[in-house]
């Protein structure tokens, strides 16, 4: 991935506050300069300078804005861009998973890297970058079997 100048990550499962700090620790350990985009709220007074310090890039979601466009571009704008998401969306135990990064993915016509947040194992696992096709539920599919037997800090939340 040294190569590699712009792509979306998904880190799952998301199931604790926790995989938030593992995820900065990860992004200095690896050379990844991730970015990622919050909730507008985070970037506000007195810890917003912390959290853009930290590659973040506030997005207000309370708008009914075209998000995954205006994040295409982004990456359409710079030379550079890597993207982290949670493709859950959340910590809770959700029924399936948003389509943002998918489709992000797709607009800037990036690959998509998934790193696995092993709790019970210690491990953070990366994928090789997977290039998105014209068949999402194949791709979907693909995913899901990439994070087979991982566990959050709760399992039972994924």
């Amino acid at each position: 991935m040294p190569n590699l100048k712009k792509f979306v990550i998904i880190a799952a499962p998301h199931t604790s506050w926790q995989d938030f700090p593992i995820a900065i620790l990860a992004k200095y350990a690896l050379p990844i300069k991730a970015n990622y985009v919050g909730k507008a709220s985070l970037f506000k007074p007195p810890f917003g300078f912390f959290f853009r310090w930290l590659g973040g890039a506030p997005i207000n979601r309370s708008k009914s804005t075209n998000k995954v466009q205006a994040i295409v571009n982004i990456f359409n704008s710079r030379t550079a861009f890597i993207l982290a998401m949670s493709p859950e969306g959340t910590r809770q135990k959700v029924a399936k998973w948003r389509t943002g990064f998918y489709y992000i993915a797709k607009g800037a016509k990036v690959p998509i890297v998934m790193i696995a947040l092993d709790f019970k194992n210690k491990q953070l696992i990366l994928s090789e970058p997977y290039d998105v096709t014209d068949d999402m539920e194949a791709d979907f599919k693909y995913f899901h079997s990439y994070f087979d037997g991982i566990e959050g800090k709760h399992p039972e939340l994924y």
